[in-house]
């Protein structure tokens, strides 16, 4: 799959991004547990295999995590934290609870993850089922586990805190569907990370609302086939983002496409 960059479009295209802050839009309560921006004591597991293929794909839709540029840094949320979905994207800095377990590395310091998968709850397991309501839980990739502590431990506890993420280069759309379907899935979203409400529109359009099919590929059933395309994207903290001509007029199903820009680091 081709990603056309910023050099790749510049030649016919000139793009335009507006950062809108806002009072009124506020869709995360920071007194939700997936919003803590101080400390918080919760878990962490593993999963995926040191070789970490068991962590591709997953509930958020970003597939093979090397190629959409999150690697293994990457981290399943218990439903609590998952929040349905909204946060997908979101980035969270974890470190070792040494008073808590023998198996920390003193030395290891804080990983930063993104949030890309969900780890089910379990019902059945009414001992150890580290995901069920309402515990707050990080399953990691083994690499990643395994900076903080040694994987025979299993399980260690943890503090945790939400963190602005850092990328590089502009927000990526992948354009599917067909002429009447559009499905784009968003990633590689710096700052806040997650887009919690997304809009579209064809150069000869208005703006349309896209509705998230699941994960970060959001739905609009609207023939926008053989006009430049624009997004409108906002965060879970309230940034909004427009990102004009994203897409030339001659995009096709399939492609990849780079934003000019990014959101900014408001933390």
């Amino acid at each position: 799959m081709a990603i056309f960059s910023r050099a790749a479009l510049a030649a016919g295209l000139f793009a335009s991004a507006l950062v809108i802050f806002s009072e009124h839009l506020s869709f995360v309560s920071a007194y939700e547990p997936y919003a803590v921006t101080s400390w918080t004591a919760s878990d962490a597991t593993f999963y995926g295999g040191n070789s970490g293929a068991g962590t591709m794909g997953g509930a958020c839709g970003y597939g093979n995590m090397y190629n959409t540029g999150y690697g293994l840094n990457t981290a399943a949320l218990s439903p609590v934290l998952f929040n349905n979905g909204l946060s997908c994207g979101a980035c969270f800095e974890l470190k070792c609870n040494l008073t808590g377990t023998k198996w920390c590395y003193p030395s290891a310091g804080s990983i930063t993850v993104t949030a890309t998968n969900l780890c089910p709850a379990n019902p059945a397991r009414t001992t150890d089922g580290w995901c069920n309501p309402p515990r707050t839980h990080f399953d990691l990739s083994y690499t990643m586990f395994a900076i903080l502590a040694q994987p025979v431990a299993g399980i260690i506890p943890i503090q945790y805190r939400r963190v602005s993420c850092v990328k590089t280069g502009g927000v990526r759309f992948v354009i599917n569907g067909n002429p009447w379907f559009n499905l784009v899935l968003i990633y590689n979203v710096g700052g806040d990370g997650n887009v919690v409400t997304a809009m579209m529109k064809g150069e000869n359009t208005e703006w349309y609302s896209m509705t998230r099919n699941w994960g970060q590929n959001w739905q609009l059933s609207q023939k926008l086939h053989g006009q430049a395309l624009s997004f409108q994207l906002t965060t879970g903290y309230g940034t909004t983002l427009v990102c004009s001509d994203v897409a030339p007029a001659n995009w096709q199903f399939g492609q990849t496409f780079e934003a000019y820009t990014n959101m900014y680091d408001l933390y």
